[in-house]
């Protein structure tokens, strides 16, 4: 039900096929990110005209509002949405850390309260799993520690344990075959801790396996120090995905190492906050200069919102508050991204990967 097929290879970058339930996945591929069953502003419609082939939802904000149950009744994630295609969700791990007013972490689970209303809340791997199934997304997560920026050796390791008992109990947890189980490497930025989680996430039999606790406030140094340290120890035969981490560099700095898969809130929240991708870097819409500017956002996307109408008229619609200016920024990053990722995986099936990056990077600010 789920295999990988890796078709053509430039030094470590590559370019894969990643079948499912719903459809193909042809990678490297960026995820946009649907956190609450929406990517904001945009319907079905409007991901198929980019050209969507996945989308991330979150499990944490689907269980704290609706409910999974809700959403098992209506039928899944797929049907309640009207997304015939793949989803991922995530373990809600992350949010549960970071969003939560306080938690309490024990071996069997965390205790926490919602940011939505103050309610408590027990997540155990096994909780997590099954939320999973009632949503029914193609590829769920194990539940996991993500560690802040900054702690020491001790407080990594911890959490990295607690993930790898963790995740034994999710594989014993889960019940359907039609979703595929991605276990999360941590250990923050320590090189000996990295390795040991990578070795240790290996080793199950899983289509698929993430690298989590980046992005997360640390250095680019620190960042990609991180992940150099768990490629070796990773499956070639299995995708590999970089949880987090969206901006155009990042996402080229990680393709040249081998990774495959990558989501990020960022090209979405830009939009909101009025910025946008452009070959020269992120521009931000309401600037002055742009009032009596004609051209396109970007032609070098192919992509309406990108291309047919004018810096003037977004700007307009921005500083209006009209909800079509944020519609259009949002498909645009979007499709700028998408659009990055057809370009990597061109130049990866020509050997010439190394000279796009480069040149892509000289200009991208």
């Amino acid at each position: 039900m789920f295999d990988f097929q890796i078709t053509s290879k430039c030094n470590n970058a590559r370019n894969g096929i990643f079948t499912t339930p719903h459809g193909e996945i042809h990678t490297p591929v960026f995820m946009p990110v649907g956190t609450k069953a929406t990517v904001k502003s945009l319907d079905y419609k409007d991901l198929e005209s980019l050209n969507t082939e996945i989308i991330l939802s979150n499990t944490y904000h689907l269980e704290m509002r609706p409910g999974s149950d809700l959403v098992k009744k209506m039928g899944g994630l797929h049907k309640w949405m009207n997304w015939n295609k793949p989803i991922l969700t995530d373990s809600g791990g992350f949010q549960v850390f970071s969003l939560s007013k306080s938690n309490k972490i024990t071996e069997e689970g965390v205790e926490f309260q919602s940011h939505i209303n103050g309610d408590k809340y027990f997540f155990t791997p096994e909780y997590a799993i099954d939320v999973q199934e009632k949503l029914g997304a193609d590829i769920i997560m194990a539940f996991d520690e993500c560690a802040p920026a900054g702690v020491d050796e001790t407080y990594a390791r911890n959490a990295m344990q607690r993930t790898h008992n963790w995740l034994e109990r999710c594989i014993k947890a889960k019940t359907r075959t039609d979703q595929a189980l991605f276990p999360i490497i941590q250990g923050s930025y320590f090189k000996n801790l990295r390795e040991e989680s990578a070795k240790f996430s290996s080793q199950f039999d899983l289509p698929g396996i993430a690298i989590g606790g980046v992005s997360v406030g640390e250095s680019f140094e620190q960042k990609f120090y991180a992940i150099d340290s768990v490629i070796p120890h990773l499956p070639e035969e299995k995708p590999r995905y970089l949880m987090g981490v969206g901006t155009p560099d990042d996402i080229l700095n990680a393709v040249e190492r081998g990774i495959d898969m990558f989501d990020c809130v960022l090209a979405t929240r830009l939009a909101r906050h009025a910025s946008f991708w452009t070959l020269e870097g992120r521009k931000d819409i309401t600037n002055e200069a742009y009032k009596y500017d004609d051209s396109p956002l970007e032609t070098w996307v192919p992509h309406y919102a990108s291309n047919e109408f004018s810096k003037s008229y977004i700007r307009h619609l921005i500083t209006e508050n009209e909800m079509l200016g944020i519609r259009l920024l949002t498909m645009h990053n979007i499709a700028f991204l998408f659009h990055l990722m057809e370009e990597i995986r061109y130049h990866i099936s020509q050997g010439s990967f190394d000279g796009f990056k480069k040149d892509f990077l000289a200009k991208f600010k």
